[in-house]
This record gives C-alpha cells, structure tokens and sequence, in this order.
C-alpha cells in the first residue's frame, strides 16, 4: 500500500511539472495567440512591408533608401504606431503565403483589390485609383488603340499581378515575369511585342523624358482600387484606416502624394 501511495504521488509530481513546463517556453508567442496584430507589430517594434520596385510608389532612390508615395506613407503609419518600418521585396505571386507565414505584416504596394486580395487578406479602405494599361512602342503605338488590335501582340506581365489577369481573361499570349518593371524592359527590348502594367507606374516611367521614352501607353483595359493588405483578421487594417481618414483630412496625404505626381488618383477617406 506504502508503495503504491508513493507510486501515484511520484506521477502526480511528474504530470504537474509537464503541464507547467510548455508555459515559459510558449511566452514568446503570445502575441501571435492574441489575435492582435497591433500588439504583434509593438512587441517587436517594426512593422515588416512586403514591395515590388514600382515607381511611383515603391522604388529605391541614389541613397538606395526606399522612396515613392506608398512607402513615404508607410513610414508615417510605422511613425504613428510608434514602431520602424522594414522594406522587403517579395515575389508578388506568393505575397499571400508570405503574409501568413509572418516573413511580412502587410503588402503596401499599389495592390488591386481583387477578389482574391479581399478573401485572403485584412485590406484596408481603397486610397488610390488606378487601372491597366497596354504598353507599346511609340511607333506602333497608332495599331494599338482599343482592345480588338491587341490579338496578334505578345505581352509581358507581372506574374500574380492584375495585369496578368486581364491579359488571361483576354486571351492573348502572354509572359509572366517577376515585376512590372521587367514587364517594361521586356517591351523595351523587344522580347514581347508589349507589356500591361499600372497606369500610375506608365505615367511615372514612360514617354518623353524619362527612362522608356521610346515606349507609350494606348487602352486602359480596366479600372481597379488600391488597398494596404494585412493578415486576414487583423486590427491593424481598422488603425490604418483611421490613419487615411486623419492624413487626408489634415493634407499631409495629399501633399505626399503631390510629390511623386499621382494626387488625382487619390481617393477621398
């Protein structure tokens, strides 16, 4: 009877040091099992933003340091919340996997709101207008006018980008490259006949006076909204949007975007 008192004490003793022990190594990750996104982002002190190199609103200026109207927003935002900001360029194609997985806290970089953004993110209100654009040669540019001349040409295009999709839903023939601004050297070189990106980034980069001056933009096969994506449930889309409503109220939004030439796109919060 001795032996069997001291056996179950012994196993009391053993189970209360394991259901006790996983509660100090499991601390760290209390953020992540909060639900706060918030709290996540403050624990850490930096606010993580996934980017393409996309003038105007992500690019790197002669400092190498991360310029454009998203990005100069982003920082205000990392500003507001108390925490630095971190740029990391992803693969656009997997920036939803990159999101989940917590390499980056948002994706900033004049995302479309899709149906497949809206289902698999947390995405903040629309801020800018914008829609894709047909890039060409500006010889040829005359051929090109309206969506029926495109049949015979070959494009470039941004893999997972909104601009793939028109082009698919299309059914022209298409390329898929890793940025729009290879979409544009893609055009440029001649490997595809044209390319679809942005209009905000065509406006930005092509024509007379900047570094495709020998390429044009003609239709614009769609019109789209942009948004700031962050984990699906996250507090951090609600605070984002409280941060719109004050910059454009204060014209701090407006005059940022005045810098980089895109404030008729800017949508009133």
């Amino acid at each position: 009877m001795k032996k069997l008192i001291a056996f179950m004490t012994t196993m009391v003793m053993i189970l209360s040091l394991s259901a006790c022990g996983p509660t100090s190594d499991s601390s760290s990750d209390t953020d992540a099992d909060s639900g706060s996104d918030m709290e996540y982002v403050k624990e850490k002190g930096t606010l993580v933003v996934g980017i393409t190199d996309f003038e105007p609103m992500d690019y790197k200026d002669e400092n190498d340091d991360w310029i454009g109207f998203d990005a100069d927003m982003a920082k205000a935002f990392g500003e507001s919340l108390g925490v630095d900001v971190e740029f990391i360029e992803i693969d656009w194609d997997n920036k939803i996997m990159e999101l989940e997985g917590k390499t980056i806290d948002c994706v900033w970089n004049g995302m479309t709101l899709t149906e497949e953004v809206t289902s698999s993110m947390e995405c903040s209100n629309p801020y800018c207008n914008n829609g894709q654009v047909v890039i060409v040669p500006s010889d040829t540019a005359d051929k090109y006018q309206d969506i029926d001349s495109l049949s015979d040409l070959t494009f470039a295009v941004e893999a997972g980008s909104a601009g793939e999709k028109e082009v698919s839903a299309l059914e022209l023939s298409c390329t898929a490259v890793k940025t729009q601004a290879d979409a544009l050297m893609e055009a440029a070189a001649g490997t595809s006949d044209a390319a679809v990106i942005d209009s905000l980034m065509a406006a930005a980069m092509v024509g007379e006076g900047t570094g495709y001056d020998g390429l044009t933009y003609t239709c614009q096969l769609n019109s789209e909204e942009y948004g700031v994506g962050f984990r699906k449930g996250s507090d951090l889309a609600k605070a984002l949007n409280d941060f719109f409503k004050k910059s454009f109220e204060d014209g701090s939004m407006t005059a940022c975007a005045e810098k980089y030439g895109v404030q008729a796109a800017i949508i009133e919060q």
